[in-house]
């Protein structure tokens, strides 16, 4: 729970969200028990007002580069305006099934 915690903790400095959920998605992947390698972001701030989502995006692998150097394989980002999510009625995308395999599956 330690990488979950610190993404939390930049994300909530940096951003001053209105919403904020970060999700360890590891364990609906092949990966070992209690890892902490796949996260669902959902940030909601008006930070990103007249901002493209590539660069809502840029923005946030910048802020968490060293958890993406090290121990985060994959981040889910779901970036939203006060208005946009609003406009979603405060809902984001469930994440997909993960339809990769484990290492130990290869012939």
């Amino acid at each position: 729970m330690i990488v979950q915690q610190q993404i939390e903790q930049l994300l909530q400095q940096q951003y001053h969200p209105d919403f904020l959920e970060v999700a360890n998605e590891s364990h609906q992947h092949s990966v070992p028990p209690n890892s902490e390698t796949h996260f669902k972001v959902v940030l909601v701030t008006a930070a990103f007002d007249g901002k493209r989502k590539v660069a809502r995006h840029q923005q946030i692998y910048g802020t968490l580069a060293a958890q993406l150097e090290g121990p985060v394989h994959a981040l889910a980002l779901h970036t939203y305006t006060p208005e946009e999510w609003r406009q979603r009625q405060a809902d984001a995308p469930q994440s997909p099934e993960c339809l990769g395999g484990s290492k130990s599956d290869q012939p």
